[in-house]
């Protein structure tokens, strides 16, 4: 056996899988969604996951 083979391999590098594009653009439609809703619980986890994303840019 080479030492190629017995060496443990490093895991490949993460990638993303939004862009800051997408981040954009998930915050707006999300923006444009807590306008249209009147329910409070619905609206509250809205803002929370619009903070979220805000928290990646």
């Amino acid at each position: 056996m080479s030492d190629d083979e017995t060496k443990p391999r490093e895991p490949s590098r993460a990638r993303a899988l939004l862009s800051t594009a997408d981040m954009k653009l998930l915050r707006r439609a999300l923006e444009s969604h807590a306008k249209a809703t009147e329910d409070r619980e619905e609206l509250a986890k809205i803002n929370a996951l619009h903070h979220r994303l805000g928290t990646y840019n």
